[in-house]
């Protein structure tokens, strides 16, 4: 595949960086984003992520298209487990809801940056060295198997708050609204303690989200951009499903697939080919099925419990 052309990056940046001053001007300073906004803000970033395949497949053909929706799902569906991380990280810290928002806010920049720099090793590594797949395969069918196993991160999430805690001077003024305050001394607030654990998170995340989405695409520009707009969405779409999602219990069943999913292809790309159409197929039937169960499933108890 060709390099994509320098001008369809100028593009893609421009749009980025123009959508996330858009989002923080839109939700400067304290107010409180309803529900009802979330879902749409959320439903609104969604249709701008697969809408910008359009994008894809005009510069560089109709199949990066398609493999661009495909490395969409995937991040889409793994960054899901990140919005549980959100919440824990949060109630750990007794963050104030007004304040989260800069905190998920300062994550997103953060992850752009980490994401930028893991696609690009990676898929220099994947161009250089044809065995790099095989240890991308092999992470991504260990994260599968944890994730199968329903492994929590409570603990990790903890521990990183709780090694950060330790480590810095820290002061006990959760509701600041500021990193720093001056406590006789300059002293961290928890704010600054949850972002950095998210940056964090992030970094683990990307081992695991990054080698998934180049299973489907080696190109720098499909596999960067499609992690981008699935990352721009991520503050609505915590105000909306972070509570919800400690309730899927299937959830984690439909992460291990997609995750040995893409460890299957990596490892066998040699010798079975999936399009990349099929892959979109089979990535939404992964992931519905696991969150269909998941209400079915809440839906059920519900009615087992009857009214109140």
């Amino acid at each position: 595949m060709p390099p994509t052309p320098p001008w369809a990056w100028s593009i893609f940046l421009g749009l980025l960086f123009a959508l996330l001053g858009l989002d923080l001007f839109l939700h400067r300073g304290h107010r409180e984003t309803t529900r009802r906004a979330a879902i749409l803000w959320s439903a609104a970033w969604i249709a701008l992520g697969l809408s910008f395949a359009l994008f894809v497949g005009w510069i560089e053909g109709s199949e990066a298209g398609t493999e661009y929706v495909a490395a969409y799902l995937i991040e889409k569906s793994l960054s899901l487990d990140n919005l549980f991380v959100f919440l824990i990280v949060f109630k750990s810290l007794r963050i104030p809801k007004e304040n989260q928002r800069k905190a998920l806010s300062w994550g997103v920049f953060g992850a752009l940056g980490f994401r930028a720099a893991f696609i690009f090793l990676g898929a220099g590594a994947l161009q250089r060295w044809d065995w790099v797949a095989y240890v991308f395969g092999a992470l991504l069918l260990f994260a599968a198997w944890r994730a199968f196993l329903g492994i929590p991160k409570e603990e990790q999430e903890n521990a990183f708050v709780g090694f950060l805690s330790r480590h810095l001077p820290v002061s006990k003024a959760s509701q600041a609204d500021t990193f720093f305050v001056r406590e006789g001394r300059l002293r961290a607030t928890p704010l600054l303690i949850a972002v950095l654990a998210l940056e964090l998170t992030d970094i683990l995340f990307a081992v695991d989200s990054v080698p998934a989405a180049l299973s489907v695409s080696r190109s720098e520009f499909v596999v960067y951009s499609s992690n981008a707009f699935a990352i721009l969405g991520l503050r609505s779409l915590y105000l909306v499903m972070a509570h919800t999602i400690a309730e899927m219990r299937y959830l984690h069943y439909g992460l291990a697939a997609v995750l040995a999913f893409a460890g299957f292809k990596l490892i066998a790309e040699d010798w079975v080919h999936v399009s990349p159409p099929v892959s979109v197929g089979i990535l939404a039937v992964m992931i519905g099925v696991a969150v269909w169960a998941s209400l079915r499933a809440r839906r059920r108890e519900a009615e087992d419990q009857g009214p109140a």
